[in-house]
């Protein structure tokens, strides 16, 4: 049945962490987490679907709901994260060989950039490749023959004193389709996933895997990286601090992160689940009264 937008209801609400469900300082709010847990009750989910690696899920495990069994879809779709176990049950990875023929074709283009990989236990780092919301401990430090010789879901690079924005033109120039280069906000870092693997990707497997459909999917985002998944989703949201492509794909703009614009969508999902629920227990004219 269409919703009161002529799309179908939605049956899952899928959403980006940082910039969109989370606010600017990082935290879910009292009012987002009542939303999320009251649109479940009404019988619809929402699943995380997030660049974030799985180690940086842990403290958003509380919001995660029973319906959706506890996971969350990171590193841009290329694992599938039991939060409450703390486990990778599926994964979309680069393989030895290719982490290795990325890293040379980037290496010869752009000399001076640096390597990362996550991998399903924790990320891996060569000693140039410096990232302050990390602060890595020394125990994530290798060579890249060593952090290259296992799978990895994804391969992060950075080049220090570098623009931005040429960064990320260069190194999609070097891919050229070989992989996904992702743009999450995180200045100055290429996210790389393997071929095919985005949030569209990693989202369209779960839910056809557990009965959603995909005009029942409702989905939201601020960033580049989550385009595939918002033009993949039934109905496409963008938060109103969303980054002026994702503006302009989607078909509502609801208000900022800080100001709670996911549960907003929430909160119509109940609604609507609420009017719903209450036609149907009303008999038709036809029927038969005692």
């Amino acid at each position: 049945m269409p919703d009161r937008t002529g799309s179908p209801r939605a049956a899952l609400l899928a959403t980006d962490l940082d910039g969109t469900l989370l606010r600017s300082d990082g935290t879910l709010s009292a009012r987002t987490r009542e939303a999320i847990a009251a649109a479940e009750e009404a019988g619809v989910p929402t699943v995380f679907v997030t660049a974030r690696p799985p180690r940086w899920l842990d403290d958003l495990a509380s919001a995660v709901g029973d319906a959706t069994g506890g996971v969350a879809l990171s590193a841009n779709g290329a694992f599938v994260y039991h939060v409450a176990s703390r486990t990778v049950t599926e994964m979309g990875t680069m393989s030895p060989d290719v982490l290795h023929e990325l890293g040379d074709l980037l290496r010869s283009a752009i000399p001076g950039i640096a390597f990362a990989v996550e991998r399903a236990d924790g990320m891996r780092r060569e000693d140039r490749f410096a990232y302050v919301r990390e602060a890595p401990a020394d125990d994530s430090l290798d060579d890249w023959a060593q952090i290259a010789s296992r799978p990895a879901g994804k391969l992060l690079a950075k080049l220090e004193g570098s623009d931005p924005d040429d960064f990320h033109r260069r190194v999609d120039e070097v891919l050229a389709g070989r992989a996904e280069l992702g743009f999450s906000g995180a200045i100055g870092l290429a996210e790389i996933t393997a071929r095919g693997v985005t949030k569209a990707s990693g989202l369209a497997s779960w839910s056809a895997e557990h009965g959603y459909a995909r005009e029942t999917v409702w989905a939201v985002g601020d960033m580049p990286n989550d385009l595939p998944m918002l033009r993949w989703a039934g109905r496409a949201f963008a938060v109103a601090n969303a980054h002026r492509d994702v503006l302009a794909s989607v078909h509502e703009v609801v208000a900022t992160n800080d100001e709670d614009g996911v549960a907003a969508i929430l909160d119509r999902i109940s609604r609507d689940r609420g009017r719903a629920a209450v036609r149907a227990s009303v008999p038709d004219d036809h029927e038969e009264r005692p």
